[in-house]
């Protein structure tokens, strides 16, 4: 084809999308975004196939995928795997964030030596592929690379940056999401995600990431550029992870699930190290698969007590003690357990399994002699205050007031010092014991869940009925965390005017309970029908409605990684107006129904 030819079937491609953003069809951002994609040099291996997509009248998908640029959230970077587009997951995008990573940092790594990144990668599609393409770049940038070769968790990359002293770590991996995402996860020198000011730096070279430089991936490993060094770290990681274990007894019956995913990597071999010599993988989750094809609606989430079933009805029929689940990176640990000894089964919440570890832990180092006044534990602003109130009764410090996001907890341990530091837990079932890694570890959480149910079990009880105890002492708690999905273009404006209408305008009650206060921790202001005061606390868009009954209260926030808003509900009863637990555990659901509901009406009103 001439150049003549070319420029002018690429003013007819641009003069279609012009046609199609004036009959509606395509929104003007994605429109600016295609157009890039079609006219500039960097992005020339694309547009042919960009070019396919308008001639076909493809408006739907290319909308999807170009009305706005992939952000940095509170996971990394993230979305629907697609070969083209700047809101997808696809070589460009990929390649953008490792290119960006790359040229930061180099620019703040001390001179005079090559800069090492450590990668690893899970189980989904295309995740080998992207851990490759990453690689290749950034040794054509001039680092080393320290390949994790098989499927590794995200606990053990964070480790493996610590470790082998990198200066960056790259993760692919999109968690729990469905099969179709993906994402690549960034990792500072500490082993922790990025952190400002070292997000923004890194987000300002992807946004302007002109040439991907690569080295192909089997010439720098016959080079020595990339080095493979999964046995050596495998051995180290999980001798830190022992390193957190406790003796005692070991009589348990444990069913594992690691959902398709990476965690029979790290937890079936901890666990077997520690003295558990009765552990079943569920053979239907055994396989490692991208699909997540055995998993209710192929979600391999274990904040979801659907996953459960089916292994419960495996538990049962073989008598076991305790099942334990990770999802696909094995950062989150889920667990569930009869309620009474041959009773019937129910699955923990993430706040639930963060008070069990919380008590453990503290009571442990009660036990040994070396609890001091100067441990602590770390939450997120949107984790259960009864963390805070079981270290309260040990003597020790909660520091709770973090935005949403493990990264906050790990650099909050980097910034008071990790020598004190004994448990880090958010509500959506990550947490993370020891200084080894800078990330939830749900290998880690596993052992100690398994120590604290074989305790139990000694002692009588189940994890259930230890709860019981700690609610008893502390007073009854009951959480739940539900989300209004709002997808694509038209549902990020829904978010965007479902806050500010929140903002605006806080409902005046929910659940029959009056909203004694609003906290904005976007404006960092505290709203009352007394007025406004400044709120000490981390900028982020979220809002907490204070309710009139001490202790209830709700959160909403949009999520950082997903299309959704997330509603956050607490609710409590001091121990002092315990009677009757069971009632009390009855009457706070039925509080939680309530509030779901009123803020359910509340996001549909919004369009």
């Amino acid at each position: 084809m001439s150049s003549f030819d070319a420029s002018r079937d690429l003013q007819a491609t641009l003069q279609r999308i012009q046609i199609a953003v004036d009959k509606n069809q395509l929104t003007a951002s994605a429109a600016g975004n295609i157009r890039a994609w079609l006219t500039e040099p960097r992005f020339a291996q694309y547009a042919g196939e960009v070019t396919e997509h308008v001639t076909q009248g493809k408006w739907k998908e290319l909308d999807d995928v170009f009305w706005t640029v992939i952000p940095f959230g509170t996971g990394g970077r993230r979305g629907k795997m697609y070969p083209i587009g700047t809101n997808a997951i696809n070589d460009r995008t990929i390649g953008e964030s490792a290119q960006g990573l790359a040229e930061y940092v180099k620019q703040k790594h001390p001179p005079g030596t090559p800069p090492a990144c450590a990668i690893a990668y899970d189980t989904r599609h295309r995740s080998r592929h992207f851990a490759e393409l990453c690689s290749e770049i950034m040794v054509a940038n001039g680092f080393k690379v320290y390949f994790l070769d098989g499927y590794r968790s995200t606990p053990e990359l964070s480790f493996a940056v610590r470790h082998k002293r990198c200066a960056c770590g790259i993760m692919v991996t999109a968690s729990h999401n469905p099969p179709s995402d993906n994402a690549v996860k960034a990792y500072w020198s500490t082993g922790g995600q990025l952190l400002p000011p070292h997000d923004q730096g890194v987000i300002e070279r992807v946004m302007a990431a002109g040439e991907i430089v690569r080295s192909p991936f089997a010439d720098a490993l016959a080079r020595g550029d990339v080095v493979h060094c999964q046995q050596e770290v495998d051995a180290e990681y999980q001798r830190c992870v022992r390193a957190q274990s406790r003796p005692g007894p070991r009589q348990l019956k444990i069913i594992y699930s690691p959902m398709h995913g990476v965690g029979a990597s790290s937890v079936c071999p901890v666990l077997a190290s520690v003295g558990f010599g009765d552990v079943e993988v569920f053979a239907p989750h055994a396989e490692p698969n991208g699909d997540f094809p055995n998993v209710p609606d192929h979600v391999a989430n274990p904040e979801n007590p659907a996953t459960f079933d089916s292994i419960i009805a495996r538990a049962e029929e073989i008598g076991a003690d305790l099942i334990l689940s990770t999802d696909p990176d094995a950062d989150r640990l889920g667990c569930a357990a009869a309620v009474t000894a041959g009773g019937p089964w129910r699955t923990f919440t993430g706040n639930q399994i963060g008070c069990l570890l919380a008590e453990s832990l503290l009571e442990g180092k009660k036990y040994v002699g070396n609890l001091s006044p100067g441990d602590y534990l770390v939450k997120t602003l949107v984790t259960t205050e009864m963390i805070r109130r079981i270290a309260d009764s040990y003597g020790v410090k909660t520091h709770g007031n973090l935005q949403v996001g493990f990264k906050w907890i790990a650099g909050l341990v980097d910034e008071v010092g990790p020598e004190h530091f004994v448990l880090g837990a958010e509500e959506s079932h990550g947490f993370m014991a020891g200084t080894y890694t800078r990330d939830k570890d749900a290998t880690v959480a596993a052992m100690l869940v398994a120590e604290l149910a074989a305790r139990a079990k000694a002692a009588g009880q189940t994890l259930h009925q230890k709860l019981d105890s700690l609610y008893w002492q502390h007073g009854c708690h009951a959480e739940r965390t539900v989300s209004k999905t709002m997808p694509g273009s038209e549902g990020m404006v829904r978010m965007r005017s479902l806050m500010a209408r929140f903002r605006e305008s806080p409902p005046k009650q929910l659940a029959g309970m009056k909203v004694r206060e609003t906290r904005d921790y976007q404006n960092l202001l505290v709203l009352s029908p007394s007025g406004r005061r400044k709120l000490e606390g981390p900028k982020g868009d979220m809002l907490v409605f204070d309710l009139a009954v001490e202790g209830n209260y709700v959160a909403v926030r949009p999520s950082g990684t997903e299309p959704k808003v997330k509603f956050y509900m607490f609710t409590y009863e001091p121990p002092e107006l315990l009677a009757d637990l069971e009632a009390a555990k009855a009457d706070l659901d039925e509080r939680l129904d309530k509030l779901q509901r009123d803020l359910f009406e509340l996001a549909d009103a919004v369009h």
